[in-house]
């Protein structure tokens, strides 16, 4: 608790913005902003933690969401430590919902990369035709490097503002597919299955939250002790 307001998890919105929802999670306000009660942040964030580690130990895929300005850099290098997928810039639109039309897209992207790399695609194209090719790669990294490992839809998410990030979090719905969220008071606490409230403008907040739940993924994939360092294990 002690880490959380020193990085100012307990900053809410102003009153004007909260969602019905989040009254019970808030304790009074300082000037126009309202105050998370962080003893219920600190219990959500452990049972957001147990979570991760479960579904670490299940070998499942968790896809991480953040495209706000302030927070998007730390999502994907968040992503980028546990080798998992990420959205840290806008949406696109069926990524869950349609994913085998995704995957179309992601696997272009693959082949546009594999073929600049190696030298091939310089071998067969005009010089047109590789502008034309750069600037394609070029697109599709922007919208979908985040996912290019990603080969089927996510067991779950890890969510930084559900109201930002509405269209994830209703295709994630649809799918069944759990939530795991960082969220402020304007958010509504029924969006995520793992809610954890806090101030989730903040790169210290976020980066705080999120290290913490890698910590738990990393401790609960196979072969991990309890400190996410390597085990022997018996033949």
């Amino acid at each position: 608790m002690a880490r959380l307001f020193g990085v100012g998890a307990h900053f809410a919105q102003a009153k004007s913005r909260r969602h019905p929802s989040m009254k019970p999670y808030l304790v009074g306000s300082k000037g126009r902003q309202e105050i998370v009660d962080l003893a219920k942040t600190n219990e959500q964030l452990a049972g957001a933690r147990a979570a991760l580690a479960t579904l670490a130990r299940e070998g499942k895929v968790v896809l991480f969401v953040g495209g706000k300005t302030e927070v998007a850099a730390e999502v994907a290098t968040t992503a980028k430590r546990l080798g998992a997928p990420y959205v840290a810039g806008r949406w696109l639109g069926g990524t869950i919902s349609n994913w085998p039309e995704i995957k179309k897209r992601v696997d272009r992207l693959a082949t546009l990369t594999e073929e600049h790399a190696s030298g091939a695609a310089a071998r067969v194209h005009t010089k047109l035709e590789l502008v034309l090719r750069q600037r394609e790669e070029k697109r599709l990294a922007l919208r979908l490097g985040g996912v290019v490992g990603l080969t089927k839809r996510p067991d779950a998410l890890v969510v930084v503002d559900t109201k930002r990030e509405h269209h994830a979090v209703k295709e994630a719905h649809d799918a069944g597919i759990p939530i795991i969220a960082l969220m402020s008071s304007d958010c509504d606490l029924k969006d995520a299955t793992y809610p954890i409230v806090g101030n989730d403008a903040s790169r210290e907040t976020v980066k705080l939250i999120l290290n913490e739940l890698a910590d738990a993924f990393e401790e609960g994939r196979p072969g991990r002790g309890p400190d996410g360092s390597a085990q022997d294990r018996a033949v």
